[in-house]
């Protein structure tokens, strides 16, 4: 058994009924319900449709009374138009005068007048561009869900020597749990047994794994090493740091910013507009046909349809680069964002550590000081090994082999290379006066003694990423960026460290995830913010932003609390999504501006009696093709998507 080891063989387990202790919120969880799937609208559409073929069938194919090719479409208008009128009651209840009211007055005039043709026709495009809006914006689970799935729902109490599995809600303050290698800690609590290494680093913001003796502290939902631990309940599981995430992300959900949707801004102008005109010309002519005949040709169909379409081309287009967008809302947003806040580790950096600077004494080489430190490290698996080792093949160094090597944790790594007794430690262990040290700097640091000599400090960082000063850099003239922060949970060494490398002077350090929502809220309320992120601790801030972006796949509760993911960790992606963003709403302006245009020459139109209500249909329906084909270009491949 190798040192450091239980004696606690690793097995599998399988989960008990009762489930996690953190319940999930009803909405993460429900099926919806019978009136819910009655008022969706792609089964609306689909009814519409049925509708206005049917209704050609019968009228223009089969030899009917007039009376019964009617009824296809009262059985629209009921099952289709009846649900939709009634959202939109709601919606006229609170105050909100979207684009679609127009559509539903519309409805609601052609039923009036006996002019039930155009007024299934109507139905059918309000709830064909709905459909294609909510097609756009469905998401496989809510952040809620994917945090909650993540706590195993059993834990492993130690008795008398002996394992017993028992649900989260059986375990009591001052429980002894082992956690099997690879698991997820469950609660918070004190190494008491055992000596590994744990990621923090979703939690905590930490970059590297942290190792763990006896009298650690462990944060639930930390992911165990390779070796198993016992540690003792400091917190029950309902009280835990994960819990508290938990809890944040729930407040945080329910407070979410609110985006005005582009159809929306438009259409709170051009419904009163297109009204108006619609009552002015019946007035004048006395024919109340001229108010239905200019409400039909001003349906704002370009907005329910041409927007949705440009959305969808714009997910199209950013899933080949890459890039999952899971709120569509975020494509119209994320250009005017002017405050982009940034996590450090794994987003700014690459989250692991980099050897950065070797400060020799005077007796002793660089390069001789790292040969050796490197050839020991072969032998180790501290979470600083792979640096040293890393930094040692860059510089072509050849590895000797080693000897009488020990590592006792905590206090160091010892053998003989080349006939030289090497000693790997940190500064914490020895007297600094004693060995007349170079002052400390903050970060992370490796001693190296040499035959008893002190040789050199090696010091270490999480490096940032080769692009982040440029990309930074870019921000403000290209994207009119005003605001750059940096807040993150790690050290304060650590964050100004990084800060300096890439050019960002608010910086905020050691944040808990509830102090990082504070930070982003507060933002917010002053202009559109931007979150780049990739832990468990940036999700709940990711939502509190105008928009949330991810790096990559290795945590799925980031990736499900933002609004868009990018698969491969890249600055340059983030450029590219912003561009995606603006090209998007470009091409959806044009579609609609042109097309609301276009109806406003067909309402003078009719205002002035040359066009009758189906003529007006047709007519939109017109408008409508030639808005969707130019929406249609946000999905055409583009040579470049970057600027930097």
């Amino acid at each position: 058994m190798a040192y450091g080891e239980t004696s606690y063989p690793f097995r599998q387990y399988q989960d008990t009924a009762q489930g996690p202790c953190l319940p999930l919120p009803v909405a993460a969880t429900r099926k919806p319900s019978i009136r819910e799937w009655l008022r969706d609208e792609t089964w609306i559409a689909l009814i519409a449709l049925f509708g206005i073929g049917l209704h050609m069938l019968l009228r223009f194919g089969l030899d009917v009374s007039s009376n019964l090719t009617l009824a296809p479409l009262w059985l629209a208008l009921l099952a289709g138009g009846v649900p939709l009128l009634l959202t939109l009651a709601r919606k006229l209840l609170r105050g909100e005068f979207g684009s679609d009211l127009l559509a539903g007055i519309s409805i609601v005039t052609a039923v009036l007048l006996g002019e039930f043709l155009v007024g299934v026709i109507v139905v059918l495009m309000l709830s064909g561009g709905t459909a294609l809006e909510k097609y756009a914006t469905r998401r496989a689970s809510s952040a809620l869900e994917a945090l909650a799935k993540r706590v195993p729902s059993s834990s492993h109490r130690k008795s008398e020597n002996r394992l017993e599995d028992i649900p989260l809600s059986e375990i009591a303050v001052g429980d002894s749990l082992v956690i099997l290698p690879h698991e997820i800690c469950a609660v918070d609590g004190i190494v008491v047994e055992g000596h590994g290494k744990m990621n923090e680093a979703y939690l905590t913001g930490e970059p590297f794994e942290i190792s763990k003796t006896p009298g650690s502290a462990v944060l639930s939902g930390a992911i165990n090493g390779e070796t198993a631990l016992t540690i003792r309940t400091e917190r029950l599981p309902v009280d835990s740091r994960y819990a508290r995430v938990m809890q944040v992300m729930r407040e945080t959900e329910q407070r979410r910013p609110q985006l005005r949707r582009l159809g929306d801004t438009l259409g709170a102008w051009y419904t009163p507009l297109a009204v108006g005109i619609a009552i002015l010309a019946a007035v004048c002519s006395g024919q109340s046909g001229r108010f239905l005949a200019v409400l039909v040709i001003a349906t704002p169909c370009p907005l329910l349809l041409a927007i949705p379409v440009a959305v969808i081309g714009a997910i199209s287009l950013a899933a080949r680069r890459g890039i999952i967008i899971k709120n569509p809302a975020v494509l119209e947003q994320i250009d005017r964002c002017r405050a982009l806040i940034f996590d450090k580790t794994g987003t700014l950096t690459y989250g692991k550590p980099t050897l950065t600077e070797i400060v020799c004494s005077p007796a002793f080489q660089q390069k001789e000081v790292l040969m050796l430190a490197a050839s020991l490290e072969l032998y180790s698996k501290h979470p600083l090994a792979g640096a040293v080792i890393e930094a040692a093949q860059k510089a072509f160094l050849p590895m000797e082999a080693a000897s009488e090597i020990s590592e006792r944790s905590g206090e160091g790594l010892q053998g003989i290379i080349a006939g030289r007794n090497v000693f790997l430690t940190g500064r914490g262990k020895v007297n600094e006066k004693q060995w007349n040290l170079p002052p400390a700097v903050g970060g992370l640091e490796c001693l190296v003694f040499i035959d008893s000599v002190f040789a050199a400090a090696i010091r270490f960082h999480d490096a940032p990423r080769i692009d982040s000063r440029l990309f930074l850099a870019h921000l403000a003239p290209r994207h009119a960026v005003r605001k750059l922060m940096l807040v993150s949970g790690d050290r304060e060494s650590e964050v100004r460290y990084i800060a300096r490398e890439v050019g960002i002077n608010d910086l905020h350090f050691s944040k808990s995830p509830e102090e990082k929502v504070e930070i982003v809220r507060s933002e917010t309320k002053q202009q559109k913010t931007l979150f780049l992120g990739d832990g468990i601790n940036d999700a709940p801030a990711m939502q509190a932003a105008t928009v949330g972006v991810a790096f990559g796949q290795a945590n799925d509760i980031a990736a499900e609390a933002a609004d868009a993911v990018i698969l491969q960790p890249s600055l340059s992606k983030v450029d590219e999504l912003i561009h995606i963003g603006r090209r998007m709403r470009s091409i959806a302006l044009e579609s609609a501006v042109g097309g609301m245009a276009l109806s406003i020459l067909g309402m003078a139109a009719a205002a002035f009696g040359h066009l009758p209500p189906i003529g007006g249909a047709i007519a939109q329906e017109i408008i409508d093709l030639v808005a969707v084909l130019n929406a249609v270009r946000v999905a055409l491949p583009t040579k470049k998507l970057t600027d930097f």
